[in-house]
């Protein structure tokens, strides 16, 4: 589970931002929403809002850029415009196994290399006393190595920075290397990154495909979501009827000269009132997009995966995301999280389905970009848990709002148009 996201330097972010994840266990309220385990408290949910090109994208950017390093893949990183340095800092601090462990890296874009990285295990004991072991740090600008695996010392000066080290050496040869590699690994491994303004269907296909219980429960799901459907399935293309106004008419074999991609999709039926239809040609784009969210919802709780979702609620009705939410936050998920970006201010209910902490905010001036918590608004500031999150959001009361002067679009088109019949 990831317990707090760090970036500097970061695409939109200039400052440095933190996103946590962190409960705070002197609000009892809601205590279903908080995954526990040795000691250490980790919500299960988090939304974030703000206007749009405020930064939340790039939050999430920032989470799949982390993804990409620790996976040995493309990081897709890049300094902020606004700033000379080329030195992109990003950090994470996760949950594995019970264990809570921290890591840090910074990347010069415009060499390609990295030239700091540090992996930090942190301990916890009964009294909440917490105490840092590092396990290696390679900072290449300061010449300062620290490693547990010993041997490993006297060649981390010398190992090139275009990649992590542990991506770089053969981690098998060191014992605290390779653990550590793993544990990074099977971290990163377990996120899922999705965008609803263009999520594949690929994902639920692949499930759907295999006839076993996830199956049954991704199609329950589909279902369930009140879309009137009797029944979601991927059939044999045998199975699909093409009604045809005369028995002569044939389709020609070239029709089936297609990407095996579409085909898959054509495969995918629904069946309303006992008649099948290809969900690609009769669903709605809504209806779609519930189908193709289904199998990375249903896969997270049963896998206890980390799903991280951009624009969640894109076409898709407040009651359905609600929903959703709420199954995360259920008791019955014991390890499953998700983290989403959202506009639909019907779920900023601190009354029925969040903490004040689950609510997050991002916003930006000309000073830069700010990432915060509900939750930094006290009792003192007029907000608690049994204050109307919702109406004091529409007045302002913690920024993170667009404000929109198109009354000006409308004057300069009327204006035009006046200056332009004044000329006839």
């Amino acid at each position: 589970m990831i317990i707090e996201i760090r970036a500097k330097n970061c695409f939109a972010f200039d400052e440095a931002v933190t996103f946590s994840m962190k409960a705070d266990m002197r609000n009892k309220k809601f205590g279903s929403n908080v995954h526990k385990e040795n000691n250490f408290n980790v919500l299960k949910t988090a939304g974030i809002y703000g206007p749009n090109n405020a930064g939340k994208t790039c939050l999430i950017r920032c989470i799949k850029a982390i993804k990409g390093v620790l996976l040995n893949k493309k990081n897709g990183l890049m300094s902020n415009i606004f700033t000379e340095s080329d030195i992109c800092e990003l950090g994470v601090t996760f949950l594995h196994d019970g264990r809570k462990f921290s890591y840090d890296f910074k990347y010069d874009a415009d060499k390609e290399e990295y030239i700091y990285e540090e992996f930090v295990e942190i301990i916890k004991d009964q009294y909440n006393n917490e105490k840092e072991v590092c396990w290696l740090k390679r900072d290449t600008l300061n010449d300062e190595f620290t490693c547990i695996d010993t041997e490993l010392l006297s060649m981390m000066p010398v190992v090139a920075k275009n990649n992590v080290i542990f991506h770089l050496v053969d981690s098998s040869k060191f014992s605290a290397l390779n653990d550590m590699k793993q544990i990074l690994v099977q971290f990163a491994e377990k996120i899922d990154i999705i965008n609803m303004n263009n999520i594949p269907m690929e994902h639920t296909i692949n499930l759907m495909k295999n006839k076993n219980q996830l199956q049954e429960k991704v199609v329950d799901f589909i279902k369930n979501a009140d879309l009137y459907m009797d029944n979601f399935e991927y059939v044999e293309m045998g199975s699909i009827k093409v009604r045809n106004n005369s028995e002569d008419e044939k389709p020609e074999e070239k029709v089936l000269d297609i990407p095996d991609k579409v085909m898959d999709q054509i495969r995918l039926v629904s069946t309303y009132k006992g008649v099948q239809v290809p969900s690609m040609l009769f669903d709605s784009t809504g209806t779609k997009k519930i189908a193709a969210m289904a199998s990375y919802v249903i896969e997270a709780l049963e896998q206890g995966r980390i799903l991280v979702v951009d624009e969640l609620d894109s076409s898709i009705h407040f009651k359905l995301t609600r929903a959703t939410v709420a199954m995360f936050n259920n008791e019955l998920n014991t390890d499953a999280q998700m983290i989403f970006t959202v506009h639909d201010i019907n779920l900023m209910d601190c009354k029925r389905l969040f903490r004040k902490e689950q609510i997050w905010f991002v916003d930006k001036d000309e000073n830069g970009v700010y990432v915060y918590s509900l939750a930094d608004f006290t009792a003192e500031n007029g907000v608690r848990d049994t204050s109307d999150i919702i109406e004091k959001y529409r007045k302002g009361a913690f920024a993170a709002l667009p404000d929109p002067e198109l009354i000006n679009s409308l004057l300069s088109i009327k204006g035009n148009a006046k200056e332009a019949g004044s000329d006839d």
